[in-house]
């Protein structure tokens, strides 16, 4: 496959809900619990933050999006943690295990880099082994365990957080 990643556009909109809202109805992988609207998603990618990194990866052939990361600021409220991000990665469901996870950190995390991030967060679900692996993958060490973090469907699970230094 050979796939390209950018910045997201607004009009990225619905090919993202197409990715991220079949996780989120699954309740297996995210703690997210309410699906999105396309112009939820839309005002999102329009307003998101200028120093953040908002990709997608899409299949230079179709230009059908395949997945998406996203780099936000830590925290807005103390300069202190300026140089930390929160990092959040997903791809399509039916093109797991081709690349396209790999493709998107290969750029998200160079680019973050020249933004100033020196250190990435991941908050992952502790029963996502697939996600687990793919950030270890990539280079994340596992900082932490946050015990009935979330409670979905009247069922506590945990958070694992992992972190990389750029």
């Amino acid at each position: 496959m050979n796939l390209i990643t950018r910045t997201a556009l607004a009009s990225d909109a619905k090919s993202i809900t197409d990715i991220v809202n079949p996780i989120i109805e699954s309740g297996r992988y995210v703690i997210l619990d309410s699906a999105f609207s396309v112009s939820d998603q839309s005002f999102f990618i329009q307003y998101f933050p200028v120093n953040g990194v908002f990709l997608v990866a899409e299949d230079h052939d179709s230009k059908t999006v395949l997945g998406y990361q996203t780099v936000e600021p830590y925290a807005s409220y103390s300069r202190a943690l300026d140089h930390v991000g929160i990092i959040t990665t997903y791809v399509d469901e039916k093109h797991h295990r081709q690349g396209i996870a790999t493709s998107l950190f290969a750029s998200t995390l160079d680019i973050a880099r020249s933004r100033g991030f020196e250190k990435l967060v991941a908050q992952v679900r502790a029963d996502n082994e697939t996600a687990l692996h793919v950030y270890l993958k990539h280079g994340f060490e596992v900082s932490g365990r946050a015990k009935n973090h979330a409670k979905i469907g009247g069922k506590y699970i945990d958070e694992i957080t992992l972190e990389l230094f750029l």
